[in-house]
């Protein structure tokens, strides 16, 4: 025990330094990132929609997929191994409608006038997700299924992960947790509103100090001014930590390509992305910078098929 306890102690202490230094940046059992195009907007994700990575930004936002989707989202923080992440992401319509309107996927920019009426998967649509963050000394493995429905102009979606958290020579500790999600589109195609509840039962993670699974509130809204300009907007709130504000303005010269960037306030940083549409494959990229701890990178790719 004497030869184990100077690297537990390191352990320990590499991450509350590093918590210290950015403390909304962190995993820390939090929902984290999903998706590089969230990444280049810095994160400010919560009204967005159509897209796998809704899954975990807002999982009402699965509501709008249209057609089946697999994703995967790689993310290095900082460039140490031990903060890399890994998700897998797979989205499935129920019931599609056989005669909707052009699929959004995340990145193709919606029609602003169609004389044909949008329509959804007519039983919503249910997805699943596997994320694991860190390295071999401490790392967190998340597993969830979640749902999302839309009639009319309102998205409603939950899901439920479980998550291990583990440090080597001290074991693991797994708990259930719970998220809810909502979207409303107040103008068509142009503002939406979205809000999320990350863990709304503040699942107990340990006894020692009342350690819990961090409880995040997130609400923002997305604009589009026109069909090449998205701009969004968003406030995260830890019920235990100041408010992270964010803003991210992506903007398209032709449909299949995007540039962003992005700005958050409490975590002092500063992002960038670029996102292609080949086909029925989206491939996105961002990278994000933090004075005190330097780059990150984040890369994610989704496929859809099923559709003409």
């Amino acid at each position: 025990m004497q030869h184990c306890l100077p690297r537990y102690l390191s352990i320990i202490g590499f991450f509350l330094a590093y918590s210290s230094w950015l403390p909304a940046a962190a995993q820390g059992n939090g929902p984290g990132v999903r998706g590089a195009r969230a990444a280049g907007l810095s994160n400010a994700s919560v009204a967005l929609a159509g897209e796998v990575w809704s899954m975990g930004n807002n999982v009402a936002g699965i509501s709008e997929i249209k057609q089946p989707s697999v994703g995967f989202y790689g993310e290095n923080r900082y460039f140490s191994s031990a903060l890399n992440v890994g998700a897998l992401t797979l989205a499935l319509p129920l019931g599609r409608q056989p005669n909707a309107s052009t699929p959004t996927d995340g990145m193709a920019a919606p029609q602003v006038v169609t004389p044909v009426a949008r329509t959804w998967a007519r039983h919503g649509v249910v997805a699943f997700e596997a994320q694991r963050f860190g390295g071999a000394l401490y790392n967190e493995t998340r597993v969830g299924a979640g749902y999302g429905y839309r009639f009319g102009q309102i998205s409603l979606g939950a899901r439920v992960d479980m998550l291990q958290v583990s440090i080597e020579g001290l074991g693991s500790r797994r708990v259930v947790l719970g998220t809810l999600g909502g979207q409303i589109e107040i103008l068509p195609n142009r503002l939406t509103f979205g809000a999320s509840l990350y863990n709304l039962g503040q699942t107990k993670l340990s006894s020692y100090q009342d350690e819990r699974v961090p409880t995040i509130l997130k609400a923002g809204l997305a604009y589009r001014p026109g069909a090449q300009v998205l701009l969004v907007v968003e406030t995260e709130k830890d019920v235990e930590r100041d408010a992270n504000f964010k803003a991210g303005l992506e903007y398209r010269p032709v449909p299949v390509l995007a540039v962003r960037l992005g700005l958050a306030s409490l975590t002092e940083q500063a992002s960038a992305g670029i996102g292609v549409a080949a086909g029925a494959f989206q491939i996105d990229y961002a990278a994000a910078f933090q004075q005190a701890l330097g780059f990150s990178q984040h890369l994610s790719i989704s496929k859809s098929w099923g559709g003409k």
